[in-house]
């Protein structure tokens, strides 16, 4: 009976989670800030995956040409969904869009089966509601198009719930789920995952330091590492090799502070944060959110008079929301210029990320005194109806995939504002070449035998000795072969590749390998995904058993 009901509550949140994402099915694409970037990203990172490359970190069609190490920065989960899904027939710009629509359902789900653990199954579905519906994940979803920050959204609450798990069961297998939510996290999105993982971490504290610290040591941050170790692969690299690019801190954290009326009052505009206001993106709380808000300072009074211990969580989250509204505000620059790492995140208002998590837990507490139907049934309908207007995009470009990549200020360019992700060498003066190989000096013949996204098979004959250019940017990872031996390569003043060769015909390979730090990255990742396989073994094996 039990197991009916929950199914019951499942089917409900899956359905309105559709609702909240059906925009997303229709033909076109959405003109969103990040869609048509990620049309393009889509297509690169897949045909890098079809070349035998099976962790891509090159763009090879990017920078006119000349490559850029794009997906060594850029996180990549949304990426290999986009894959997976154009493997099945479908579009990138329909890949685009299921990527938001799998996620809202995904959170949706998560978000229900940990709030419940708290408020029950009502409070569970009303504050999957409130985080289906809340203002600003519409704002990611219709008007950023953000599909990292959609995905982290969706994997926050899954973390939570499997950490909340773990507190009580005190097994293995909620051990791996846990690092493996977390790593989806980082995967998904590292600036979210970064602005989480505070959050995360004092949510685990809170719950293991009620009982023995040992329980922290034993369960909780064998979680984290194994979170980190899975995603080594992704953020090591990502955060210890950008001296190597140029572009990835341009905006003015000082430019984007929402003011407190552009959080209280409705408002939206599918602009810019820093765009003019009548068209500018919503930073708006939601009036239902802020309404759970006030709520909750009824619920805990209730929660510590009846003696019920479920008040400090409410006010572990209270407490957390008043401090993530600080850092959303102006007054918070000092924070903001002080502290390490805050420029990371680009803009305060990505904060609200964090108030869509918090304000739904908050909403469902209201049923801790209340458990009626009616109530419920009337939260659902006012949140919903309030936010509906939002689950749509202004219109739909009706273009396909082509479009995007045969154009050249699509397909030929860094694929971000401010030459993102263009190596801190390239002279991005350079024209395009037609070919990959050329004669800088000497003469002879350049015959391509193979060609694919990160590695180059050729035989060069020339009667005198000769210097070749490689029309690549220069990354560090990029290796030569000359008749199967090591040849050194070198960087020019343009930012990119020559070698010497003598007369003769030779060989030549050219691919690019891991550097140090992705090795390292690697060879964590590959270790944490052994531990990983032994605890599931463990769990199923010896515990079962």
């Amino acid at each position: 009976m039990i197991i009916r009901k929950i199914n019951m509550y499942l089917l409900f949140i899956f359905l309105l989670s559709i609702a909240a994402g059906y925009a997303l099915l229709y033909s076109g694409l959405p003109p969103t800030h990040d869609g048509e970037y990620h049309v393009v990203r889509f297509y690169e990172f897949d045909k890098t995956l079809r070349d035998g490359d099976w962790y891509p970190r090159w763009a090879s069609d990017f920078n006119k040409g000349y490559g850029i190490p794009l997906f060594n920065y850029v996180y990549p989960l949304p990426n290999y969904i986009a894959s997976f899904f154009h493997f099945l027939g479908f579009s990138f710009i329909d890949t685009f869009k299921l990527n938001m629509f799998v996620a809202t359902i995904v959170g949706g789900i998560f978000f229900y089966l940990w709030a419940r653990n708290y408020w029950k199954d009502i409070g569970g579905v009303v504050g999957a509601v409130f985080y289906i519906f809340s203002p600003y994940r519409f704002v990611d979803m219709y008007v950023r198009g953000s599909v990292g920050e959609v995905w982290a959204l969706a994997f926050f609450p899954a973390f939570l719930w499997s950490i909340q798990t773990l507190y009580v069961k005190k097994n293995a297998l909620y051990i791996v789920s846990s690092g493996v939510f977390l790593s989806l996290i980082i995967f998904s999105h590292n600036i979210l995952a970064l602005m989480f993982l505070p959050l995360g971490l004092s949510y685990g504290l809170y719950l293991f330091s009620k009982e023995s610290k040992k329980n922290i040591l034993l369960f909780l941050f064998p979680s984290i590492l194994l979170g980190f170790g899975l995603s080594s692969i992704f953020w090591l690299p990502a955060l210890f090799e950008q001296e190597y690019v140029k572009g990835l801190q341009i905006y003015s954290v000082e430019k984007n502070f929402p003011e407190v009326y552009q959080l209280l009052i409705p408002s939206w505009g599918t602009g810019f944060s820093e765009g003019g206001l009548e068209n500018q993106m919503s930073f708006q709380i939601g009036i239902a959110n802020l309404g759970a808000v006030l709520l909750s300072f009824f619920t805990i009074v209730v929660l510590y008079k009846k003696k019920d211990k479920r008040f400090t969580i409410l006010l572990f989250f209270l407490c957390w929301f008043f401090l993530v509204l600080f850092l959303l505000l102006k007054a918070s620059i000092g924070i903001w210029q002080n502290i390490p790492f805050m420029d990371y995140f680009q803009f305060p208002w990505r904060f609200l990320s964090l108030i869509i998590l918090i304000t739904s837990f908050l909403a469902g507490a209201i049923f801790s005194i209340w458990q009626s139907k009616i109530l419920a049934g009337f939260l659902i309908l006012f949140t919903v109806l309030l936010s509906l207007g939002y689950a749509k995009p202004a219109y739909y470009h009706q273009r396909d995939d082509l479009y995007y990549l045969t154009r050249a200020n699509f397909i030929e360019g860094t694929n971000s504002v401010g030459d993102f992700f263009n190596t801190i060498w390239f002279n991005t003066n350079l024209s395009k070449k037609s070919e990959k190989f050329s004669f800088a000096n000497g003469e002879g013949k350049i015959n391509i035998t193979s060609k694919k996204t990160t590695k180059y098979k050729a035989t060069i004959t020339t009667t005198l000795p000769s210097e070749i250019i490689v029309n690549t940017a220069y990354f560090p990872g990029w290796m030569l072969t000359v008749d199967g031996k090591s040849n050194p390569l070198y960087r020019d003043k343009d930012g990119v590749m020559r070698f010497s060769i003598s007369p003769g015909e030779h060989n030549i390979v050219l691919w690019l390998s891991n550097t140090n730090i992705q090795q390292i990255g690697t060879s964590i990742f590959f270790s944490s995904l052994l531990l990983f396989t032994s605890l599931l073994i463990y769990y199923r094996v010896i515990i079962k058993k």
